[in-house]
């Protein structure tokens, strides 16, 4: 009787480590499962327009800054972002606006006109441009909207920049200094370059 007794019992507590052992296996699994994240990206990539492309790129001005946009309350603390954009600005001609009228050849020459020079884009390089700060915002959806109005702001700004830097003038001159001499290797004769 007292063998059956033992029996029991140590039949009784290997089931309940066998039990226990589960329960604690359970947990640790549930709890991996609970913690565990899976990212899933799903992309469709659709062709919403092809543009034909004949803008010549002359000069590009790489630029950086820092912007800082305030919002002031009477009552609350002001909203503040600090941002340091760091891109470009490209100016560029667009041969497909030069016509047949606008090329006059004699026996040793040709003259050119070419359209006025024109930003072709002002890109920030959202990999080394960052948000420094964000002070004074309340609600996320309003940090958010300050942050898309700051980088809107800092590519206004760098196309200023650029413009007061005269950036026009420099694609002029590389006009003259890359595609004039493209041209007279390929007519063999003297180009003259002229912008309306």
């Amino acid at each position: 009787m007292l063998n059956t007794s033992r029996s029991r019992i140590s039949l009784t507590l290997v089931f309940a480590l066998v039990i226990t052992g589960f329960l604690i296996f359970l947990f640790f699994y549930i709890k991996h499962q609970f913690t565990t994240t899976r990212t899933e990206v799903t992309e469709d990539v659709m062709v919403s327009r092809i543009v034909s492309m004949g803008k010549l790129e002359l000069v590009k001005y790489a630029m950086k800054d820092v912007v800082e946009k305030k919002e002031l309350h009477m009552i609350l603390p002001d909203s503040r972002v600090l941002f340091v954009a760091v891109g470009e600005v490209t100016a560029c001609i667009d041969l497909t606006k030069v016509k047949k009228s606008d090329i006059t050849q004699t026996k040793d020459s040709v003259l050119v006109t070419l359209p006025k020079p024109e930003i072709c884009y002002v890109k920030l390089d959202h990999q080394k441009s960052r948000v420094y700060d964000v002070s004074g915002v309340w609600f996320a959806d309003k940090s958010k909207t300050m942050v898309e109005d700051v980088y809107k702001l800092a590519e206004k700004k760098m196309l200023a920049g650029a413009t007061d830097m005269k950036i026009m003038d420099k694609a002029r001159q590389n006009a003259q200094l890359i595609f004039k001499p493209f041209l007279e290797n390929v007519s063999a004769k003297t180009i003259v370059l002229n912008f309306k």
